[in-house]
């Protein structure tokens, strides 16, 4: 044979056909090998590549860390021939809490920074498959999904994985391919979770009928998102235009400066590009109102701080940051995927059919793959009982038998079975021989075939599949779900400069004498966890606490007068002081009328009309009014309730659905009954008789029923006890009450009535000034008709002036733990808390506008 010459090997063609085809053939390689994800599981090539390698080697998340070096030789060597670091930078960003909204890979080491900072090389980093990357890979070894030969055939690789839950958009994906580019966002996989159980019920849902469950991108930075339009425009035609703003709040520092925080960046800005914005624009002088530019970032989080010169106008200097930094940016969506190999610019509900389909896919294959295995186990476990049922007999086989494939076709022709059923029977052990075994057999091949009826009813029915995907979605929703980061804001809905203030807990304290201060709650726990005296008041004889609480900063504090007038003062206009400090008088702060005294003070988070005040007098009336009508409260003050002559308020409190009250009278009376029972009237109304008094009496107080707790009495001349709560039978509202503390001469009238735990502390002020501090458990538990025991020994012609309570410290306390000194009310919340909403329920459920004092 003549071999051809080099000149006949070349065939002449076109240069503008071959660059078109070449050019065709590269593009697809890039789009469908490299650039863009598949709807299904919501990866690319390399990332799906990577998280098979690490599942086929067993670095799953119950197996210790391996060298990323590793991963990436056993990609590249095995699925992969391309660069290492196009590998191990696909690693990494699985890895990133700051770019994965659900991190798929659990690193150690050194993987980057929001700051920009490059990861460490792979032989110093180490990694792992996380819990929730195993959901993705779940049910792969059992005939789930296809497989395709390796770039060398020597092995298969997965074409697409299980993925249990919707990865594509749970953790979006972006990449830019030849002609195309993909931009899909994060999302929170509750709301995913949430969307998927609503489309499987309402095949024809619209896409404002997912957006109810699923209102924005989610994504790991936080900070806010301007705008619904964009959102829309993307879920219903694929691409859509959303603006997103950094998280800044203000800070109010002593003197009266302020400061601007940043805890929260757009998605996918950097850090440290933001400050260099920042500084440049201080440099240009464009920032005139800038004193000071830090970074106070550390593992607790982010925390940018611009310090501003006194008098520096806010809104003016956020507005110039949002349009000349990446404190605002733009993200364009594109939801862009692999549809069966096709790329496809696609809609919210089309992404989540697609996702739908292939799980329900999955769910069939796994369904047939069990069934066929339980099958072919049955089968194997059935020849061994017909076996076991006439063993004499097999035995005489195979001992006259040749060889196996004799002992085999003569026990396939004595008893009709399979090749399977004779191999089984002549690999079978002597042990299996005893009846045990035997029982063991038919219990087992009762069990396969009741779950071979189950699997086969599965596979019949669409309905229990799509039951079978749902119930697998809401565990992985329930193991790995978590509260939204990434806060929407409507078109017209705007950040005043208000707004902007730091939402966070606070101490806030009232003297006897009327001196107010806030304490930020990290630098109270500080002071407490180094053993000192939190109030300072031990310099001022004459003055003491007489409230402290756990407010948030958002709150407002209602402050009502002995004279029956409300006053309010937002948190954050409540001067900030330190520990020791006493404070500043609160006539400097609020604008009361003169000779009024503060009698209760509430704070608020959100003024409801579902929730009351409950008011009480000295003549023995109480009235309920709504939250809401104290909502716009002149800097004057607003009448609160109407009194008649010679009568004042005692206490207000806040009344939720469903509480009792009991009021206590000076001779130790008291009377407990619903919150129903009090008619919901306006401010300016006189209320309702609360208890009948008898000539010489007076009220007391007034507690508010909220917990198993006891009612603690003390008297004039030093006598107290505590009565459990539920000894007080419930009455109609108005009449004499029951006997709480049998009063004598030697007793002396009562003086107080206070909520009391066992690890709470009564503080008791005699006449003369003297203060002394009780632990509840030294005061006895007794019933209503006694006379209650001794706790203060008293000079002749002294006596009990006032008594407060000082909370216990509890491991689900607000507020701070440890130390001397009075500690802000505990609460018992079973909310998330992560509201102002949620924790003011928790304070108040408890009481938080505690009467205490310092020692």
């Amino acid at each position: 044979m003549v071999m051809p010459t080099r000149r006949e090997r070349v065939v002449p063609r076109l240069i503008e056909d071959e660059m078109r085809e070449s050019f065709l053939d590269y593009s697809m390689s890039v789009i469908v090998q490299r650039a863009l994800p598949d709807v299904r599981d919501g990866l690319k090539p390399v990332h799906r590549r990577i998280l098979y390698a690490m599942f086929d080697a067993g670095l799953i998340a119950s197996r210790p860390y391996k060298k990323s070096a590793t991963v990436v030789g056993d990609v590249l060597g095995k699925y992969h021939p391309h660069g290492d670091t196009a590998v191990y930078d696909a690693l990494v960003r699985m890895v990133q809490d700051f770019s994965s909204r659900y991190p798929l890979i659990d690193g150690q080491g050194n993987f980057g920074s929001i700051d920009g900072d490059n990861a460490a090389a792979y032989r110093y980093t180490e990694a792992r498959l996380t819990r929730l990357a195993g959901e993705l890979l779940a049910d792969i070894e059992r005939n789930t999904v296809d497989f395709i030969p390796n770039f060398d055939d020597q092995r298969e690789e997965p074409l697409v994985l299980p993925a249990r839950f919707p990865n594509l958009l749970v953790n979006g994906s972006s990449g830019i391919a030849v002609g195309m580019a993909t931009n899909i966002p994060p999302h929170n996989l509750r709301e995913i979770g949430a969307a998927m159980r609503y489309l499987l019920d309402h095949p024809d849902a619209s896409v404002d009928d997912l957006m109810r469950f699923v209102p924005g991108p989610d994504f790991p930075t936080g900070a806010f998102i301007l705008g619904r339009q964009g959102i829309r425009d993307a879920y219903a035609t694929g691409r859509g235009r959303m603006v997103m703003r950094a998280a800044v709040h203000k800070e109010v520092l002593r003197g009266g400066k302020e400061q601007l925080v940043v805890t929260g960046l757009p998605y996918g800005v950097s850090k440290v590009r933001v400050i260099e914005q920042i500084a440049g624009l201080a440099k240009a002088g464009k920032l005139p109102d800038a004193a000071d530019l830090r970074d106070e970032s550390d593992r607790d989080g982010m925390r940018i701080v611009i310090e501003l010169k006194r008098g520096a106008r806010i809104p003016t200097i956020l507005t110039l940051l949002y349009k000349q930094t990446h404190l605002q940016a733009t993200f364009g969506a594109i939801m862009l995927a692999l549809d069966k190999g096709i790329p496809r610019e696609m809609s919210l509900r089309a992404m989540l059919e697609r996702f739908r389909d292939h799980r329900l896919e999955v769910i069939q294959r796994r369904t047939a793959y069990d069934r066929d295995e339980a099958v072919a186990r049955a089968h194997i476990v059935d020849g061994l009982l017909i076996a076991l049922d006439n063993i004499d007999k097999v035995i005489q086989i195979i001992r006259k038998s040749k060889n196996q494939e004799a002992a085999a076709d003569k026990l396939r022709s004595t008893f009709q079975l399979s090749e399977a059923q004779a191999k089984a029977i002549l690999a079978m052990r002597l042990g299996t021989l005893t009846a045990l075994e035997t029982t063991d057999l038919r219990e087992e091949l009762k069990a396969l075939r009741k779950q071979i009826k189950e699997l086969e009813a599965i596979l019949k029915s669409e309905k229990r599949q799509r039951e079978v995907l749902l119930e697998e979605l809401d565990s992985v929703v329930q193991q790995f779900g978590d509260e939204r980061r990434t806060t929407i804001l409507d078109d017209d809905e705007t950040l005043e400069v208000e707004d902007l203030e730091a939402e966070e807990q606070v101490v806030i304290s009232l003297s006897h004498a009327g001196y107010i201060k806030r304490v930020p709650m990290a630098l109270y726990r500080r002071r407490v966890a180094r053993g000192k005296a939190q109030s300072g008041m031990d310099r001022y004889e004459d003055d003491f606490l007489e409230h402290v609480f756990v407010a948030g900063s958002a709150d407002t504090l209602l402050f009502f007068s002995d004279k029956g007038d409300a006053y309010a003062l937002a948190v954050h206009d409540v001067p900030e002081a330190g520990p020791t400090s006493r404070g500043r008088a609160l006539a400097q702060v609020l604008t009361m009328a003169r000779g009024s005294r503060v009698a209760a003070l509430v704070a608020i988070d959100e003024f409801v009309e579902h929730r009351s005040l409950a008011f009480l007098t000295a003549t023995g009336n109480i009235k309920r009014t709504t939250l809401n009508e104290f909502a716009n409260i002149r800097t004057g003050g607003i009448a609160a309730i109407k009194l008649q002559k010679q009568d004042r308020v005692l206490d207000v409190q806040l009344l939720e659905p469903g509480t009792d009250i009991v009021i206590v009278t000076l001779q130790g009376r008291a009377i407990r009954f619903p919150e129903s029972e009090v008619p919901t009237m306006g401010r300016v109304t006189q209320g309702v008789r609360g208890i009948g008094l008898r000539k010489g009496d007076g009220v007391v107080g007034m507690v508010v029923v909220r917990r198993d707790a006891t009612l603690c009495t003390v008297t004039e001349e030093g006598y107290a006890k505590r009565t459990i709560l539920s000894d007080y039978p419930a009455q109609k509202r108005g009449g004499l009450g029951t006997i709480t503390l049998d009063v004598t001469e030697r007793t002396g009238p009562l003086v107080a009535a206070k909520e009391v735990l066992d690890g709470d502390e009564l503080m008791i002020i005699a006449a003369n000034g003297d203060a002394t501090r009780i632990k509840a458990p030294e005061i006895p538990v007794q019933g209503r008709a006694t006379q209650g025991k001794r706790v203060l020994k008293l000079e002749i012609g002294n006596r009990v002036v006032e008594v407060a309570r000082v909370a216990e410290e509890r491991d689900d306390d607000d507020g701070p733990t440890g130390g001397e000194g009075p500690e802000p009310e505990a609460s018992d919340g079973q909310t998330d808390g992560n509201s102002a909403r949620d924790r003011n329920a928790r304070r108040q459920k408890k009481g938080s506008q505690l009467e205490l004092i310092d020692d």
